[in-house]
C-alpha cells in the first residue's frame, strides 16, 4: 500500500502554483491538503482556475502544518523567505520555487535583489536544486531552491562541457528567450496582450537577476571564476524557453569530444534529450523534458548549444516535484512521465 504524502502549495494562484497542483494530482505518492492564496483567500480554487475542482484557497497563516509533509512555496521574491522561517521546522521538506535560497551568498543576493536576505542561517543550509547537478545533496534534504528557468536551461546546456574543461571560461555568451508566464501572473501593463503579442524585445539587459545564478553555478562546477554574458528577450507565446550559450573550445579539445562527453554524462538522465535536429520549445511543452542540440559553430573553435524547456515545468513546478522525488529516495521521475504536447 503506497503512503501518500499530504502537500500544501503557497501561492497556489499563480502559474507557477497552477503549474504544481496540475502535476501533484498525478503523482501517485502526493495528494494535495492545502492551497493559500492571500489576494484570493476564501475563494474555490475553481474560481480562479475553472479546470481544477473546488477545493478552497486559504491563508497560509491558517493551514495546519501539522498534517503537511511537504510545502511547494510558489510565492513571490521576498515573500517567500519570510514565511518559509515561520513554517520550516513544523514540515518535514520545503520546496522553494521562489529566487530567495538560490544564492548561498547573502551579499550577492542582497546585490542582486536590492535588500538584505532576512535570514541568513537557512541560506546556508539550501541545497540548490539543479536536480542533474545535486542528487547526492539533495538526499533527505528539508530545504530545496529550485533554480530559475533561464538558468535551468543555460545550465544544463553548459555545465557538461565546463565540468569537464572543455570550454573556455572567459567568454561564454547565452541569449535566451522565454514565453510570457514567466514574468508570471500579476497584472502588468508590459504583459497585457496588445504589448506583447506581434513583437518581441530584449529586458534586463546587462542587468538580469538570473545572470549571477548561472555564474554561481558555474563557478562552483569549474572552480574558476564565471562571468557569463547574458541576455533575455521575452516572445510572444505563453509557455516555453530556449537558450542559445556561445562558448569558445578550450586548448586542443576537439568538437567530437564535446559530443562524447555529452553522450557519457547524460546518457543516464531520465528528462535530458540530446537532439540531433534544432531543438524547438513545441518539442519539450507540457513535459519536464530538457531538450539540446550541440551544433559546431562557422566560427572556428566555437560550440553552439541550443536548449529547451517549458518554463512552467521543467524550468519550475516539474524540476520542484522532481527534486522531491530525488529527495524521499523515489523513482525520479514519478509524477513527471507525461510526453509532450504536441501541437
Amino acid at each position: 500500500m503506497t503512503i501518500k504524502h499530504n502537500v500544501a502549495i503557497l501561492g497556489a494562484s499563480g502559474y507557477t502554483g497552477a503549474e504544481t497542483i496540475r502535476l501533484v494530482h498525478g503523482h501517485p505518492n502526493l495528494e494535495l491538503k492545502a492551497l493559500s492564496g492571500h489576494s484570493r483567500a476564501g475563494q474555490k480554487l475553481s474560481d480562479t482556475y475553472p479546470n481544477f475542482g473546488d477545493m478552497m484557497i486559504q491563508k497560509w497563516e491558517d493551514i495546519d502544518f501539522s498534517e503537511i509533509d511537504v510545502v511547494f512555496a510558489c510565492l513571490p521574491h521576498g515573500a517567500s523567505q519570510e514565511t518559509i522561517a515561520q513554517i520550516k521546522d513544523k514540515v518535514g521538506t520545503i520546496v522553494d520555487l521562489s529566487a530567495d535560497f538560490r544564492l548561498s551568498d547573502p551579499v550577492l543576493y542582497e546585490q542582486t535583489y536590492g535588500r538584505p536576505h532576512a535570514f541568513i542561517d537557512l541560506l546556508g543550509t539550501a541545497v540548490y536544486g539543479l536536480t542533474e547537478y545535486a542528487k547526492a545533496d539533495l538526499q533527505g534534504a528539508d530545504l530545496i531552491a529550485c533554480p530559475g528557468c533561464y538558468p535551468t536551461c543555460s545550465l544544463l546546456s553548459l555545465l557538461p562541457g565546463i565540468e569537464a574543461g572543455l570550454f573556455q571560461m572567459d567568454n561564454i555568451i547565452i541569449d535566451a528567450k522565454s514565453g510570457v508566464t514567466g514574468a508570471g501572473r500579476k497584472a502588468k501593463e508590459g504583459l497585457i496582450y496588445s504589448e506583447v503579442a506581434d513583437g518581441a524585445h530584449a529586458y534586463g539587459v546587462g542587468t538580469h537577476r538570473h545572470a549571477p545564478e548561472i555564474d554561481q553555478m558555474l563557478t562552483r562546477i569549474s572552480g574558476q571564476k564565471s562571468l557569463v554574458s547574458f541576455t533575455p528577450h521575452l516572445i510572444p507565446m505563453n509557455r516555453g524557453m530556449i537558450t542559445t550559450a556561445y562558448a569558445r573550445l578550450a586548448k586542443g579539445v576537439s568538437f567530437d569530444q564535446v559530443t562524447k562527453t555529452y553522450q557519457a554524462r547524460y546518457k543516464d538522465e531520465p528528462f535530458v534529450r540530446l537532439m540531433d535536429s534544432v531543438p524547438q520549445t513545441r518539442h519539450v511543452r507540457g513535459s519536464n523534458l530538457f531538450g539540446l542540440g550541440i551544433f559546431q559553430d562557422r566560427v572556428p573553435g566555437q560550440v553552439i548549444l541550443v536548449g529547451v524547456i517549458d518554463n512552467l515545468v521543467k524550468g519550475s513546478a516539474g524540476q520542484a516535484i522532481q527534486n522531491y522525488n530525488v529527495a524521499q529516495g523515489w523513482g525520479e521521475t514519478l509524477g513527471l512521465e507525461a510526453l509532450p504536447v504536441f501541437p
